[in-house]
């Protein structure tokens, strides 16, 4: 693409309108990115949680919300009308289990703004938001705690979008499962994460767990999709999609439907091998 849909600038630099205008250019790149998934079969997109500059920050007080109804009103008759599922991934300092309560009132507010998107492109709460356990800080069960009364705090309409993703170090699909049992938390599931971190479920297994965590209400059950970099460090995603590796993956399926978001360097080129894939075995829901 020719453009991004997260172009920012420097604190030091804010103005509204600054903030008008690269706002508007990140919306006009979200509908540029829009029709070129839809030209290619590719119906799932993490939208960027960097759209609207500074959002959460205090130094933003101008109402975009309003200013943007319009346009945002109109992408998401665009993504209704072409029936493209949608989710943002708010960044890693939206921790829901920290002991610092500022840290808390920033993912508060975080989370706040990218539903806030969502409500005005008046999305179903098939359109999530997704986030991690957070931290252990030394004491697991204490961290869960203070995650389960975290989200009870949240407003209504962003503990309808939320999800919880199983992760590579803290957190494991386990983990999650418990979080769910407490809240109704539906699990996104990340098998690379599952491979790196988990309690001796088998991938079919585990994709099990986490579908069951999944009501009607939530859509079809979304899953995050990548494997290990050869010589890297473990965890490290890798560069382009390995054809063997996703075809024997797509096999443990074992008949689940879900969405599958590819955490994969080069994007949109793996994304249309992955298609590929997909109509060659028969797999593609359209």
């Amino acid at each position: 693409m020719d453009c991004t849909p997260a172009t920012t600038f420097r604190l030091a630099s804010y103005s509204e309108e600054r903030l008008i205008a690269t706002t508007a250019n990140n919306f006009t790149c979200l509908k540029k990115i829009l029709e070129y998934n839809v030209q290619h079969n590719l119906l799932f997109l993490r939208m960027s949680s960097d759209m609207v500059p500074f959002a959460s920050h205090p130094v933003n007080t101008y109402n975009w919300q309003n200013h943007f109804q319009g346009t945002l009103r109109a992408l998401g008759r665009y993504i209704k009308n072409h029936n493209v599922r949608i989710s943002m991934h708010p960044d890693q300092f939206v921790v829901l289990n920290s002991p610092n309560q500022n840290t808390l009132k920033n993912s508060f507010a975080e989370l706040e703004y990218q539903c806030a998107i969502m409500d005005i492109m008046e999305l179903d709460e098939t359109a999530k938001l997704q986030i991690h356990g957070g931290g252990v800080y030394g004491d697991k069960p204490e961290a869960i705690k203070r995650f389960v009364e975290s989200y009870f705090l949240l407003p209504e309409n962003v503990r309808k979008r939320l999800v919880i993703e199983n992760d590579d170090r803290s957190y494991s699909l386990s983990d999650c499962l418990e979080i769910h049992e407490q809240t109704g938390i539906p699990i996104l599931f990340d098998n690379f994460h599952h491979e790196c971190l988990n309690n001796g479920e088998t991938m079919t297994e585990a994709l099990h767990l986490a579908a069951g965590t999944w009501q009607e209400k939530d859509g079809i059950m979304m899953m995050d999709y990548s494997s290990q970099s050869l010589g890297e460090r473990k965890g490290k995603h890798t560069a382009s999609i390995v054809d063997d590796l996703f075809r024997d993956f797509l096999q443990q399926l074992d008949g689940l439907d879900v969405d599958i978001m590819l955490e994969i360097k080069d994007k949109e080129l793996s994304a249309l091998r992955a298609v590929e894939i997909l109509e060659e075995m028969g797999m593609l829901k359209v």
